[in-house]
């Protein structure tokens, strides 16, 4: 689960992020480009978010206009992951799509293509993008309670449409260290945790919210890491790198957190077929 997002689909770039991987002693890195540097995708994204002359809506309408921001195709990624395996490189082809209510316009996109792996994380809630530190003070118009209720019925929408394998970063709603009650969100975690394996789905261990954000912390949180053990629910481990510097930050220590729970394999894919190794 990592991004080339901040250069070009250019040799001389990503050839970094794989120089890092090799000195981080990984033998293979997935690419999961986020859906909003695609042309396909900027429909949805203005029909989805918050864009009107709220505080929340200027702050998005911006960040949309940003020239990393639907800056290629589909067909142009494909090629060029195409191209990095024909050269040797190893490397996987994925996708991180965010939560669109349009699931039947998502779909019609993902099946022109043979990924990999495909994740799908929770980026924005009733069209607010929770993890913008420049509109982090809205997790206080409301209960928190009502904000992880919100998250939760995001998650349930995408994964009931059986298009994803992986559930990017789940409940990084702690990054800006708006921490609920426990009892508060026991039944979510618990409730999400069971559908999740009733579709199949496994989850993203997450390191960036550790390096990236101020809580601080590997994303998901110990109490959801706890419904995920007592499911049985298969895990990934990644670095959420943007920038070749961070390939590999931290996965020794998110090895370590994930055997804690009990956990001692994580999964690999290729053309979204499953395999275990040992951590």
């Amino acid at each position: 689960h990592m991004h080339f997002e901040f250069g070009n689909y250019d040799e001389e770039w990503v050839k970094l992020f794989f120089e890092q991987a090799d000195k981080m002693g990984l033998k293979e890195i997935g690419i999961t480009e986020h859906t909003h540097a695609f042309k396909e995708f900027k429909d949805l994204y203005y029909n989805e978010l918050i864009l009107d002359d709220s505080e929340i809506g200027k702050f998005q309408r911006k960040w949309l206009e940003q020239k990393t921001k639907f800056c290629h195709t589909l067909d142009e990624y494909r090629n060029f992951i195409n191209l990095l395996k024909s050269k040797g490189y190893p490397v996987k082809f994925g996708l991180e799509v965010c939560n669109f209510r349009n699931q039947k316009k998502v779909e019609e996109l993902l099946n022109k293509y043979e990924w990999d792996y495909i994740i799908v994380s929770i980026h924005f809630i009733k069209g607010w993008g929770f993890d913008f530190s420049a509109l982090k003070h809205h997790f206080n118009d409301r209960p928190l309670k009502e904000i992880w209720t919100d998250y939760a019925k995001e998650i349930e929408t995408v994964a009931n449409t059986g298009l994803y394998d992986i559930l990017g970063h789940p409940f990084n709603l702690r990054i800006f260290e708006n921490i609920p009650e426990k009892q508060d969100v026991e039944d979510i975690l618990e409730n999400i945790a069971g559908l999740l394996k009733e579709k199949g789905m496994i989850v993203d261990i997450n390191t960036g919210t550790y390096y990236r954000y101020p809580i601080k912390e590997i994303t998901p949180y110990p109490d959801f890491m706890e419904k995920l053990r007592k499911y049985d629910i298969p895990i990934i481990i990644s670095s959420d790198a943007h920038y070749p510097e961070h390939v590999g930050m931290y996965l020794k220590e998110a090895g370590e957190y994930a055997k804690s729970f009990g956990f001692d394999r994580i999964v690999l894919f290729d053309n979204r077929v499953r395999q275990f190794e040992k951590i």
